[in-house]
Order: structure tokens, then C-alpha cells, then sequence
């Protein structure tokens, strides 16, 4: 009896159709994952923390992304850092997963003593000829960008994080996002692959049918519509929010506000990212389940409060900005079935609870679309593992942007010699 013998996993990757979903060992072997972790968490730039996660010269969070950790800390110049968690002496963890204060990061082995800014301050019993400054920490390339801290854990990261910074930060300036502080954080395990979490956020197809408390911000008509399928009256409609839809980016226009979509989704370009100023259903507020703001205290110095939601997605993360809060999430695989979903609400960093914002009406929607898209994850990678399973045709009207991620994958990879 032959059996036939295991594909590669560039293998794999060339035997997708084009238009078509990927097959379903890509969601599950083990080498795959480790591949995926190799490339796109440690060659890649990718969202690791907020700057309210380190709000204070001191503060460290310590994360981990496969074998690697990384201590993202804010150092007495106010300068937020980053640096391989790992001691120069013997190799020994210096910090936990988390969060915690110090006054100098010390190796709890045999109390090396480093800096904030990752130097070597005390090292015992090494002699006379040690040379401390040969054993600094070794630094993580970082970039924050409006509250967004990435970080790149290669010696060669991709140049084009500019066009996401040179995009991103005039949107996000009128927010003053570094003057935030975390209303409330959130961490799932999600039982499926991570690129099924990527592609799932990736399109809103399924949308109005599993996310009830979601949908009440969205328009139907910015999720993806076949007008050839439209009967006249929805058509009629559909004219009708476009021409409304421009009267509200005009309005948008002469307050110096930006809105047009940018995306920077070459399938060759290591940074990917999508961006547009969002118009929000109801009353236009937030996202909510009245569509009316959370917090009654705006970020930064805002009096306005009908400027939809500032929505970005990218490598490994997605974001939604609006006037009175972020709402902040971003993924790390942790094995070929389960990745954890870190999500973060920010506010306004003088905002008081029970006083400017109620934190059920702050949280409710997206802690409610996090476990359903959880169990849409799962479901999806359970029935991938099928033997029945063949991967069918993507939506051309709704998931032109999980094709494309498909397509960028294998781009990433080849561009490794995967």
C-alpha cells in the first residue's frame, strides 16, 4: 500500500488556485507554524504593546512571541525601548510575560544590573579586564507610531514601516493617542491557526449575520455589495448612501480632517496595511450599541463627536479610532491551532470610570465580536482539518483582501526561500 508523499510547504502554498482558499495542512503542521512564526513574528514588523503599556519612565512589558521575548520599557527620557529579554551573561529570562515597575532591569540569576537604556551598570566578580559595554542588552528595532508600538526582531527590518508611520500619524494626531490610558484589556485564545484569525478580520462577509452588537455602527453598503445582484430598490439605496457618504467626507474635508482610503498592499510589501475614516451608522458617534460615544470625555483636545472610526489593519493587528475611544487588537500565534488575540481600550488618560464612561457600554460590542469571531475561528479551522475539506472561491465583492493575504504569504515566504 503507497501512500502519497508530504507536500513542502512551498509545495503547498503553489497548489492553491488563484481566487481560491488555502489548503488546510497550512493551518496545521507543525513545520508551517514554525516557518510562519520564523518569517512573519521575528522578520517583520509587527504590533507588540500600546505606549500606555509603559506610561511611566520604569515601566516594563515583557512579551512573548514563540521562543523569543522582548522587553518593550520607557526609560527615564521618556523614550520607549525595546530589547531581547534575555541576560548577557548565562541567558537567563530577566522579566515574565507582563507588566511590572523597576528602577534598573536585574537579572534575578546572579544580579547583572542593566540600565533603562539597556547598558550594563553591574556586573560582580568579573575581573578587571570585563568590559561592561560589550554586554548592553541587545536592542529590538522599535517604532512608535500614534500609541502603536512595533517592533522588528530582525537585523535587517523592512524599510517600508515610513509609509506606515508617514500615513498613520497625521491621522492619528487630532486623537493625541500617547495621552491615553487603558480603560480595559482583554486576552483570548482562539482555537484555530492564525492566519484564519488574519483572514476572518479581513473581511466582513460574515458580518451581518454573527455580529449582531457590530453591525449596528456599520453600513451595510461599506461591507462589500454586489450591485449586479442588487434588485432596484437596493440600488436606489446604495445611490443614496453614496451621495450622503460624500456630503459627510466633505464635512470631514473642511475640518482638516483626513478620510481617503490608503492601503499599501503590494503583494511584495513587508508592511502591509489599510487605512479609511469609516462613516459610523445611527447617530455617527461610536461604536456602541446606540452609536452614541462611551465617554463623554473626548480623546485629546476634541469638541466634535460625529468623526467615525479611524480603522487600520496590518500584519498581525487591527485598530479602530474614534472620538472618545480605541479600541486596540493584535494577534500572536502560540501553536498551529491557537493564537491569542490581545485587545485594549484606551481613553482619554484623564477620563474617570463611572463618571465619563460607563465600561459595559465601552467594551460591550468588540468583547462581543472577539468571541464570535473566536468561534467562527474555530469552527473554520476544525472543518479545514476535514477530510473532506477542499478549499472553495473567495468573494470578489467581499473577500478581495483574504485573497490577497493569501497572496502576500506566499510572496513573504518566497522572498525567505520558503
Amino acid at each position: 500500500m503507497s501512500t502519497s508523499p508530504i507536500k513542502t510547504h512551498r509545495e503547498l502554498l503553489d497548489s492553491r488556485k488563484p481566487g481560491f482558499g488555502m489548503p488546510g495542512e497550512l493551518y496545521s503542521r507543525q513545520d508551517v507554524f514554525e516557518n510562519d512564526l520564523d518569517v512573519f513574528f521575528h522578520k517583520h514588523w509587527i504590533l507588540v504593546a500600546v505606549t500606555a503599556d509603559v506610561a511611566e519612565p520604569g515601566d516594563v512589558y515583557t512579551v512573548d512571541i514563540g521562543k523569543a521575548s522582548i522587553i518593550v520599557v520607557r526609560d527615564d527620557d521618556e523614550q520607549v525601548r525595546a530589547f531581547r529579554n534575555v541576560c548577557r551573561h548565562r541567558g537567563a529570562r530577566l522579566k515574565e510575560a507582563g507588566k511590572s515597575t523597576v528602577g534598573m532591569l536585574v537579572c534575578p540569576y546572579h544580579r547583572w544590573t542593566y540600565d533603562l537604556d539597556g547598558s550594563l551598570k553591574h556586573a560582580k566578580h568579573m575581573g578587571t579586564d570585563f568590559d561592561p559595554s560589550c554586554r548592553s542588552l541587545i536592542p529590538v528595532n522599535c517604532e512608535v507610531i500614534g500609541t502603536h508600538v512595533f517592533v522588528c526582531l530582525s537585523d535587517t527590518p523592512p524599510e517600508d514601516i515610513k509609509v506606515l508611520a508617514d500615513t498613520m500619524r497625521p491621522r492619528f494626531e487630532p486623537f493625541d493617542l500617547t495621552n491615553t490610558k487603558i480603560a480595559y484589556e482583554l486576552d483570548y485564545v482562539e482555537n484555530g491557526n492564525w492566519k484564519l484569525v488574519m483572514e476572518n478580520n479581513r473581511e466582513c462577509y460574515h458580518c451581518e449575520g454573527t455580529h449582531p452588537e457590530l453591525i449596528v455602527s456599520y453600513q451595510s453598503e461599506d461591507l462589500g455589495v454586489s450591485l449586479e445582484e442588487m434588485t432596484e430598490e437596493q440600488r436606489a439605496s446604495y445611490d443614496a448612501y453614496q451621495i450622503r457618504k460624500a456630503g459627510i467626507e466633505a464635512n470631514w474635508e473642511s475640518d482638516g480632517l483626513l478620510y481617503a482610503t490608503v492601503e499599501h498592499l503590494a503583494d511584495d510589501a513587508p508592511t502591509q496595511f489599510r487605512t479609511q475614516r469609516m462613516i459610523i451608522a445611527g447617530s455617527g458617534e461610536s461604536q456602541t450599541l446606540d452609536t452614541k460615544v462611551a465617554c463623554t470625555k473626548l480623546l485629546g483636545n476634541l469638541t466634535r463627536k460625529d468623526l467615525g472610526d479611524t480603522h487600520m489593519w496590518g500584519n498581525n493587528a487591527w485598530t479602530h479610532v474614534m472620538s472618545d475611544h480605541a479600541m486596540i487588537s493584535w494577534i500572536f500565534p502560540l501553536s498551529p491551532d491557537k493564537t491569542l488575540v490581545r485587545t485594549k481600550w484606551l481613553v482619554h488618560k484623564d477620563a474617570v470610570e463611572g463618571v465619563d464612561y460607563d465600561l459595559q457600554r465601552l467594551t460591550e460590542v468588540w468583547v462581543a465580536t472577539t468571541q464570535q469571531d473566536a468561534s467562527l475561528v474555530a469552527i473554520t479551522h476544525s472543518g479545514t482539518q476535514d477530510p473532506a475539506f477542499v478549499p472553495g472561491p473567495y468573494s470578489q465583492f467581499t473577500e478581495p483582501y483574504v485573497d490577497q493575504f493569501a497572496r502576500w504569504y506566499s510572496t513573504r515566504l518566497a522572498a525567505h526561500g520558503i
